[in-house]
């Protein structure tokens, strides 16, 4: 993976801008994907190495095709960009709830996956990481793992839609050498939501998970759902 060029989306913060860190540390160039151009930039003077900034608007085709201009070349994609919306159950969340926060992290995701495909498949190692979450696993919300509340209930279901897109991109990808995986990066100390406020989990611990996915070798897996620590996670 010399040489390679990485794209993290949302990576002026939290977990997408430990992301951009490890990556420029492993000598890649990363695109530092930002919606401000201003905390791009600054986010870039922070991280130091071989990073650009990039504004980027996951929900924003206008953005999100002017920043494939300034792309000529990508080996890596990082879908880290994501919102949570309110803690609310399914029953007190209206659905332009649930749109606003499908359209970043559903809709965001496949905008940005398909208009950056082309540079993609001139790569000879094209790799695809989709930042989900564990609670976005209906193995785990039906087991002991998490608390029966149904809170939180667009987000986590975003997540669960997300998961599938992992799968299908996997499939229909498979044959052009792409390898797409996704990442459940733990509760993190982030701006995510009060409960990630309140955390003390390292934003740096979950973006290893996310970078060793992203520098995967040609043999590693693909269409699966990975912990930060590398142990899989059930769908």
């Amino acid at each position: 993976m010399d040489n390679s060029i990485a794209l993290v989306t949302g990576a002026n913060k939290g977990i997408g801008k430990e992301i951009a860190r490890l990556l420029a540390g492993a000598g890649l160039t990363v695109y530092v994907g930002s919606r401000d151009a201003a905390r791009g930039e600054r986010a870039v003077e922070e991280i130091g190495g071989d990073t650009r900034p990039l504004v980027l608007d996951v929900t924003d085709a206008v953005s999100v095709a002017a920043a494939v201009r300034q792309v000529a070349a990508l080996d890596i994609l990082v879908n880290n960009a994501g919102i949570s919306g309110e803690g609310a159950t399914p029953e007190h969340e209206d659905a332009d709830a649930f749109r606003r926060v499908y359209e970043t992290n559903v809709f965001g995701i496949v905008t940005v996956t398909n208009a950056f495909l082309p540079a993609l498949r001139r790569s000879e190692h094209p790799r695809i990481v989709n930042v989900s979450s564990g609670t976005g696993s209906l193995t785990w919300s039906t087991g002991p793992q998490f608390p029966h509340r149904g809170t939180y209930a667009a987000y986590r279901s975003s997540k669960t839609a997300l998961n599938a897109l992992t799968v299908l991109y996997a499939h229909s990808l498979a044959d052009d050498g792409f390898k797409v995986n996704a990442l459940a990066p733990g509760l993190r100390r982030t701006d995510l939501n009060a409960t990630a406020v309140a955390s003390d989990g390292d934003p740096a611990e979950a973006a290893e998970g996310a970078v060793r996915l992203a520098l995967l070798p040609d043999d590693g897996p693909s269409g699966e759902f990975f912990s930060w620590d590398g142990t899989p996670v059930p769908w």
